[in-house]
């Protein structure tokens, strides 16, 4: 079964989000802004969510995290939690 590590930045709007992503392209540090700005209490260790298997994220994540490139900042990416972005920092199939 595939499973997937990744990390996440959490915030309510789809602005803030954008934002947060145009500051990591600048080159900003996607951990120090998932500190600062995440919503989501893994945002206390850089939004780092551990590895996971299909399933056991909500559906929005799972279609970003098995499907696209890794180690690339995803987002906006919208769930019923609010607006994340999404880094696949590593894959197995």
């Amino acid at each position: 079964m595939a499973t997937a590590a990744a990390r996440h930045i959490l915030v309510k709007t789809e602005d803030e989000c954008q934002g947060l992503k145009d500051q990591i392209d600048a080159g900003a540090d996607f951990a120090a802004l998932a500190k600062e700005h995440s919503q989501c209490p893994s945002g206390r260790e850089g939004g780092a969510l551990g590895e996971f298997s299909p399933g056991m994220m909500v559906p929005e994540f799972d279609k970003v995290v098995f499907n696209e490139a890794v180690n690339v900042v995803h987002g906006p990416v919208q769930t019923q939690f609010g607006y994340h972005l999404l880094e696949i920092t590593s894959r197995t199939d």
